[in-house]
């Protein structure tokens, strides 16, 4: 009998390894990092332009309405910093996420160009990566000691 293993469609293909692997140190970090994962790839890599490798989310969709679009998903991306915070993200961790999110928000605000940028920084998958990179280092400092 084989099992038949199939990724959800929303998660990016490079976050494909299981947070149980990462070791967090408990569950509700790991269910937590699971949906802000599952938040940043719907924000910044949902689809793909067909026969192109290139991915976009609804950060570049909604980028194009002006002002309103790139205001509201600023507002998503520092929720996803914020629920980065109570997961164990330090102080310089949330001020560099803030970074990602403050230049997505102020390149991505100007027309046309800016959901061009969004659909190549995707600073959403940027801070979930650091998030995870950091968990991580955290887990095995504690095996250490």
């Amino acid at each position: 009998m084989t099992a038949i293993s199939q990724e959800h469609p929303l998660r990016p293909a490079s976050s494909a390894v299981g947070i149980s692997g990462l070791g967090f140190r408990d569950a509700e970090a790991a269910s937590a990092v699971a949906e802000l994962d599952l938040l940043a790839a719907l924000l910044d890599s949902r689809w793909r332009i067909p026969g192109t490798s290139i991915r976009f989310g609804l950060d570049a969709v909604v980028g194009l309405v002006p002002v309103l679009g790139d205001a509201a998903t600023g507002i998503v991306s520092a929720y996803i910093v914020l629920r980065a915070r109570s997961c164990g993200a330090g102080n310089i961790l949330v001020a560099r996420m803030l970074g990602n999110v403050l230049l997505d928000t102020v390149v991505g605000s100007t027309p046309v160009l800016g959901s061009i940028f969004d659909v190549y920084f995707k600073a959403n998958n940027r801070n979930i990566t650091l998030l995870r990179r950091h968990l991580g280092k955290v887990e095995v400092g504690r095996r250490r000691a």
